[in-house]
């Protein structure tokens, strides 16, 4: 996955153009969900459905909608100033310390005046993106956790979220190729840091944190549990799924509830659970060979045909915690309204489904009215118009086989993508 790279000093922040303007009323205020998913009540969460989250004028749609506009090209310049009007996250990828809470003050400041809470993307940590795309990161992990302190400090007792370091978890350095870790102390760093981001941010009182837990087509259950637990999320509001993906909400949010209930079954469940998120029911089992919902079931590729059976295991092994004892997420719907890219079997070496696929469109606004219990927000956390990297399906590059042209690089403006993704939104894009 690839995301934006710049910061604010080197490109304009994530974001967008309308005024909103109902206030913030506090990031831990318990407040009733309407609705109810399976096996959940309905309760509190960080979040309140009156939530507004900041839209910056200064951002890439606005400009495009100019430049349309001059062009000629009225429907796309209509496009691009419906989604300008939209709420998008601010990426924070680097930069000194003094830079970055310089830059977080600007921001809170912006959004405090306009009634609102913007959205920070914490994107920093040492090794990021296994060196791919979107490597870069701290220096080291003493570097990381003075960037950190001074993104916590520029925030200061503003109201803001923090998606804290996508993919941070669902790609730990023991998981790069190489093998890049093969003693394993990387990722104790890793998880060691992204534990002192946790508590660091949490000290400011406004601040509400959502450690990233990748998507439902990636780290199984058990695993994404495993490794939230390790990170602190106990100490976090929650985490956040299917950032710069394009998984369907409804897929996040069964797996997002699954991975929150294996979390609690494993910390605070029954007494011969504690301990063994590795008995938590997966996205990626099935009915192969049911044996009473007890550990040991074969697995298949993911299905969400075969996903009742899941629900099953959690039904008899977690039961039906409240959601004050459960943690809580939010979901990227950026660019999920169309679901995932699946070209025919065979059409690319490697076809990099989650870089730049074609047919993609912008998914469900950003809200904090879900109407789900445990899902805190729908956000816009990939910068919609911003390419993934340039991607090459396998081959020797440099044009992306798709498209036929070099994409832009990760984090670059790119009109026609953002264009394709305003034009195909799902639900569509209203004047």
């Amino acid at each position: 996955m690839t995301y934006r790279i710049p910061g604010r000093r080197a490109a304009t922040l994530a974001a967008v153009g309308l005024a909103v303007c109902a206030a913030w009323t506090g990031p831990v205020a318990p407040t009733a969900r309407a609705g109810e998913q399976a096996g959940v009540t309905a309760d509190a969460g960080p979040l309140t459905p009156a939530t507004r989250f900041y839209v910056d004028p200064d951002n890439g749609a606005a400009r495009q909608a100019v430049l349309d506009a001059a062009a000629g090209d009225t429907d796309d310049a209509a496009n691009m100033t419906r989604l300008a009007g939209l709420p998008q996250a601010a990426w924070f990828t680097g930069g000194t310390p003094e830079e970055v809470r310089a830059d977080a003050a600007e921001l809170v400041a912006r959004a405090g005046a306009a009634g609102q809470v913007p959205v920070l993307v914490a994107y920093n940590v040492p090794g990021r993106d296994c060196g791919l795309y979107s490597s870069g990161g701290a220096a080291s992990s003493a570097a990381y956790r003075e960037w950190v302190t001074a993104l916590a400090e520029g925030v200061g007792d503003a109201p803001a979220v923090v998606v804290l370091e996508p993919d941070g978890l669902a790609a730990l350095p023991e998981d790069c190729a190489g093998p890049a870790d093969p003693t394993g102390e990387l990722t104790t760093a890793r998880l060691a840091d992204l534990g002192f981001a946790v508590t660091t941010l949490k000290q400011r009182p406004g601040t509400a944190v959502y450690l990233d837990a990748g998507n439902s087509r990636w780290r199984a259950v058990g695993d994404m549990a495993r490794r939230l637990i390790d990170a602190g999320v106990a100490r976090a509001d929650g985490f956040s799924l299917n950032v710069s993906n394009f998984q369907p909400t409804d897929h996040q949010t069964r797996y997002g509830t699954w991975v929150s209930k294996c979390v609690w079954f494993a910390t605070k469940g029954p007494d011969w659970g504690r301990g063994h998120t590795d008995w938590c029911a997966s996205q990626y089992y099935s009915a192969a060979a049911p044996n009473d919902g007890q550990p040991g079931n074969a697995v298949s590729a993911d299905d969400p045909t075969t996903w009742h059976w899941t629900d099953a295991w959690y039904d008899r092994s977690a039961g039906q915690p409240a959601t004050t004892e459960l943690a809580h997420f939010v979901v990227d719907t950026s660019r999920n309204g169309r679901g995932p890219w699946q070209p025919a079997a065979g059409t690319y070496a490697d076809p990099e489904t989650w870089c730049n696929p074609p047919g993609r469109g912008m998914g469900p606004r950003p809200t904090a009215d879900t109407g789900t219990p445990l899902v805190d927000a729908y956000l816009y956390v990939k910068t919609i118009g911003e390419s993934d990297g340039s991607c090459t399906r396998g081959t020797t590059g440099p044009v992306d086989p798709v498209y036929g042209v070099v994409d832009p690089p990760a984090g670059a403006w790119w009109p026609d993508l953002a264009h394709a993704l305003a034009r195909d939104a799902e639900p569509a894009l209203l004047p």
